[in-house]
């Protein structure tokens, strides 16, 4: 099952490059958010749950530069800096700036998916809570940016001009409820997942499942 995983997060992520959507960004906001969720909602989390655990996540070797909070805080900043008019103006008219934006954009993304999936399996309850706030947090402002793009009245990115039938405002309003919807859902999703880790003892460590155990026999 990893193997296949990581084929298909690779897969995703050809596609996602290869394909006409790097081209189609250049015009279509829409195309663009897009290409940005295949990559960070799509792509990352199916890599980072195929690295997780295994020997070459490093996750095992540095936890605490992969500490959840702090991922998402990095992914945070990264996201909105390249959402900011110069630096998005730069990706779309520049071959550079694109390998720039697009190689940020999967690094932080599994820096996030990672810090909450990776490490020693089966996760400790505190790794697992701090993965859930990570993800959370990830998908509020992943909300936040999408819903802003999708009520702005005022054109944001000026040197976009729709290509798709849409005016260049209804494509900045499509693109920011692809944002809203794929983004906000994607790491809602996996933080709902993570939660079954602090709920069901089952999958629990066995000493976090015994004390888990001991502290509800105490209380009767």
């Amino acid at each position: 099952m990893r193997p296949m995983l990581w084929n298909l997060g690779w897969l995703v992520l050809a596609i996602a490059w290869l394909g006409p959507l790097p081209e189609m960004a250049n015009h279509s906001f829409a195309a663009h958010m897009t290409l940005h969720m295949a990559v960070v909602a799509v792509a990352a989390p199916i890599l980072s749950i195929a690295a997780a655990g295994r020997r070459w996540d490093p996750v095992l070797r540095f936890p605490k530069l992969f500490a959840p909070v702090p991922a998402s805080v990095g992914e945070l900043l990264i996201v909105w800096a390249w959402h900011a008019p110069g630096l998005h103006h730069w990706a779309r008219h520049d071959a550079f700036g694109f390998v720039v934006e697009q190689s940020m954009f999967l690094a932080a993304g599994v820096w996030v998916w990672l810090s909450a999936f990776g490490g020693s399996q089966p996760r400790d309850r505190g790794r697992s809570a701090a993965g859930v706030i990570g993800l959370l947090l990830t998908s509020m402002h992943m909300t936040l940016l999408g819903a802003l793009l999708v009520m702005s009245p005022r054109l944001l990115y000026s040197h976009h001009h729709g290509g798709t039938g849409l005016t260049p405002i209804m494509d900045q309003h499509l693109g920011g409820a692809v944002m809203l919807v794929v983004g906000g859902l994607a790491f809602l999703t996996g933080g709902l997942w993570l939660t079954r880790d602090l709920v069901d003892p089952i999958r629990m460590p066995i000493g976090a499942a015994k004390r888990s155990s001991f502290g509800k026999a105490n209380t009767r």
